[in-house]
């Protein structure tokens, strides 16, 4: 699955163990004596609490300011930083990057140091090494959490997991920040930095009225084509600048974040812009093209297609898509696509200098 994880399973002695041993810490208590709290704010959000919060798997209420956070959740800790507060724990999605915090949050960190990095490799969260975190607050809003893995985690903390309104590793960018906010109880705060980075979408989109007569679609060349769906992140920088998507994204895809299609739907690609994530900007390019049927396409032939490579900064960036990622994106990525849509098959779409 591209650069997603999809967990399913918790287990082992150890673990067991472990949960005994931090069921004093649980469910929504705060360790206000820790001699390691995790924040990097300054001030209270004690009055925000309680603060109930619904989600997939039911509800959940947090009974005080919590000080040792860890996000379960694959880009959670970008909204965590935002408003201001470090994780004691993150879970690696992308690699390569110290704590999990990427170049457009790092300065967030302050002085406080680098969160511990978790790993999921298919079997789900590393619960006995989230355990040894003692947290007193556990983030999944971006995330395919399982009931099964929500009640395990819950036994020693309260966990926030996915909206249940979002397919899994569907929610807006925006929803996870002011549900993020309610957890901290920073909710004021959350919604003025979404409104912020609303306001540069506006802005992108004001500078570039063509983007709101065209279509565009996200694909990746996993496994053959792959194509994001509409409650994609990644599909959703490009609705909210304002483009189309296909018409009949959804119902190729169906109720997942993307799914490989057919060589009998490439027509899907045929859009305004294709927007592909690819592992290299050569031979993956070179490969594409050399595909008799998606190569015959306008699409390719009028140079309407923007590349961006999975593995830098940039793509990490943009397949995040969080509230502090996202600047960083569109610094880069609104040029690509301003040149793409230009409607000038001779123009270049080159790539960001940096």
């Amino acid at each position: 699955m591209p650069r997603a994880t999809r967990a399913s399973r918790l287990t082992g002695l150890l673990t067991s163990v472990l949960l005994l041993a931090v069921t004093a810490v649980a469910c929504g208590s705060s360790d206000s004596g820790s001699d390691a709290s995790g924040s990097g704010a300054k001030g209270s959000a004690s009055t925000a609490f309680p603060v109930t919060i619904a989600h997939k798997y039911g509800s959940t209420t947090i009974k005080s300011e919590p000080k040792r956070i860890v996000t379960v959740g694959l880009t959670d800790q970008d909204a965590v930083l935002a408003l201001g507060k470090v994780p004691v724990g993150t879970t690696e999605w992308l690699g390569g990057y110290q704590g999990a915090i990427g170049p457009w949050a790092k300065d967030k960190l302050g002085s406080s140091p680098a969160p511990t990095v978790l790993k999921d490799t298919g079997t789900g969260p590393q619960v006995e090494k989230i355990a040894a975190l003692r947290p007193d607050l556990i983030l999944a809003v971006y995330s395919g959490l399982t009931k099964s893995q929500y009640t395990n985690l819950s036994k020693f903390a309260p966990v926030v997991a996915q909206p249940k309104e979002f397919n899994d590793f569907g929610v807006p960018w925006q929803r996870q920040t002011e549900v993020i906010g309610q957890a901290l109880g920073t909710e004021t705060e959350a919604k003025k930095l979404v409104a912020g980075v609303q306001g540069k979408f506006a802005a992108a989109l004001e500078a570039n009225p063509g983007f709101a007569k065209s279509a565009a679609v996200v694909a990746t060349p996993y496994e053959g084509t792959f194509v994001f769906g509409s409650q994609d992140p990644r599909s959703r920088l490009l609705s909210d600048l304002g483009f189309a998507l296909p018409k009949d994204l959804d119902k190729v895809i169906g109720d997942k974040f993307g799914a490989n299609i057919s060589k009998e739907r490439l027509d899907l690609l045929d859009q305004g812009v294709a927007l592909w994530i690819v592992p290299d900007l050569t031979t993956a390019v070179t490969k594409l093209h050399r595909d008799p049927v998606y190569g015959d396409l306008d699409v390719v032939k009028q140079g309407r297609e923007v590349f961006v490579k999975e593995t830098s900064d940039y793509g990490n960036a943009v397949s995040l898509s969080t509230v502090l990622s996202i600047p960083y994106v569109l610094d880069r990525l609104v040029p690509q696509l301003a040149a793409a849509s230009d409607g000038k098959p001779a123009t270049k779409v080159g790539q960001p200098a940096s």
